[in-house]
């Protein structure tokens, strides 16, 4: 999600938009289990309709959810769409503050998501934040060449929007207390991953052929 989005700035800003996205989510995992107590209630129902009940985790996690299954199809449908024109005047582009407050939103709710997972598992404060700032590191290392990659090869940002598409449909899902397995996720994920490479491998042994015939 970050590299697409960052993909829509001119390119002297897409550096600083990645890394103060990346900072937003370290600053917010931090504070988020520095307020344990406040994080454990996030996971009490607000009320409850006849064996539904319905807490703040909920509602943050539907709402990401949904608003990555609006991003994620607005997407494909500009990409699909493309610039009739052919001259590339139609790309649409996205102002800083926009960018950064969209990587913000998802920030919170992944990161929320993920706390409040790692305060389940871990006891102890310390492991969990040098734990998230290891992640955050090595998002920071692999974010530039991973939205270079997507940019070389049009074909992985359509295959990146369909895993948000996947992820959106699996919190809409966790919101609504259906918990789909994240190994079912991460399979497909791996699966279509894989398909992918093989594509590539597949384009670019086709495009030695041709210029080695030329």
């Amino acid at each position: 999600f970050l590299s697409i989005v960052v993909a829509r700035l001119p390119p002297e800003q897409q550096a600083k938009a990645r890394m103060i996205g990346l900072m937003g989510a370290l600053g917010f995992r931090i504070a988020l289990l520095a307020s344990l107590v406040w994080i454990i209630g996030l996971t009490k129902p607000i009320f409850t309709i006849m064996d539904f009940a319905l807490s703040w985790r909920d509602v943050i996690l539907g709402v990401g959810g949904l608003f990555l299954l609006y991003k994620g199809t607005l997407e494909i449908h500009e990409t699909v769409e493309g610039d009739h024109d052919g001259d590339g005047a139609g790309k649409k582009t996205m102002s800083f503050a926009a960018a950064i407050f969209q990587i913000m939103m998802l920030d919170i709710i992944f990161s929320l998501d993920s706390v409040i997972t790692a305060v389940g598992m871990v006891q102890n404060l310390p492991v969990m934040v040098t734990a998230v700032v290891i992640s955050v590191i090595i998002m920071m290392v692999a974010s530039g060449p991973v939205a270079a990659f997507i940019q070389e090869h049009p074909t992985t940002k359509m295959l990146a929007l369909s895993f948000l598409l996947l992820v959106g449909v699996a919190l809409v899902a966790d919101g609504m207390h259906f918990h789909i397995p994240r190994g079912y996720l991460y399979f497909a994920i791996f699966f279509s991953a894989m398909v992918e490479v093989l594509n590539l491998m597949a384009l670019k042994r086709k495009k030695r052929a041709r210029e080695a015939a030329s």
